[in-house]
């Protein structure tokens, strides 16, 4: 059984004291591939090292995390240009608008978010979109955008039904993770009304930690706990899920 992490900070600092035994835990469980996204220039670094340890394992995305999104933007969003330019990666996120934290910022989220879009369009490349109180500001710029050459993911989807269906409408897959085995979660009542060939499965980690880990640090190997609670929801065996999502997650990324 392949499983495929598509939302993962392997980098993030919460994993310094035991990175790798982390991440040989999730390996050991079938979790095979991990993608990575990017928040800013200050982390490129350590994606780079995580790269070169886990060569067969961990796949890299570029741009600028919305929450980033401050007065030197324009300096970071250059960065984002320079390293696709320079080398490979598997998408462009993650990117997109972030309202829960800061709401001044909106209109140069905005830019940055479309901006990224542009630039993952020249490079033939998907999205990975980061959307927190932010539906309708989000769904702005991709009716602006949107197009053929426009795909990607809705990370971290908590919205309704029908914004389920309107992400979709842009050529978007749904990136489902722990708060599906929330019991105020709210998804999992609407789930299975979405075809599972629109879903990709994801932890965040070390964020959104699923049911029983609640409130703890999350771990890509925390899969498993999201991928049992599909199971449920669509009633289908787990390795069906893990296959369909996987192969989800290939014709996303294209690896």
């Amino acid at each position: 059984m392949i499983i495929t992490d598509t939302h993962t900070h392997l980098y993030s600092e919460a994993f310094d004291d035991d990175r790798n035994e982390m991440i040989n835990r999730a390996i050991d469980q079938g979790v095979s591939r991990f993608f990575i996204p990017a928040i800013d220039s200050g982390y490129t670094k350590a994606m780079f090292q995580l790269e070169k340890d886990y060569p067969k394992h961990v796949f890299l995305m570029m741009g600028l995390h919305p929450t980033h999104v401050k007065e030197n933007y324009k300096e970071e969003l250059a960065h984002v240009e320079e390293m696709l330019n320079s080398r490979k990666f598997y998408a462009v996120g993650e990117i997109g608008v972030d309202l829960y934290w800061d709401t001044t910022t909106l209109d140069i989220q905005k830019k940055a978010f479309k901006h990224q879009i542009k630039l993952a369009k020249r490079h033939k490349l998907p999205i990975v979109i980061h959307c927190r109180e932010a539906f309708d500001a989000v769904f702005e710029v991709l009716e602006e955008e949107k197009g053929d050459d426009l795909f990607g993911i809705f990370h971290c989807f908590t919205g309704t039904l029908e914004q389920a269906q309107k992400a979709l409408s842009y050529n978007m897959k749904l990136g489902i993770g722990g708060v599906v085995t929330f019991k105020n979660g709210k998804i999992d009542r609407f789930l299975n009304q979405i075809d599972l060939n629109h879903i990709v499965l994801e932890t965040d980690a070390p964020y959104l930690s699923p049911v029983p880990y609640r409130g703890k640090r999350n771990e890509s190997g925390y899969i498993v706990n999201v991928l049992e609670k599909l199971s449920k929801v669509y009633n289908i065996s787990k390795e069906t899920i893990a296959e369909i999502t996987t192969k989800n997650s290939r014709d996303i990324f294209k690896i």
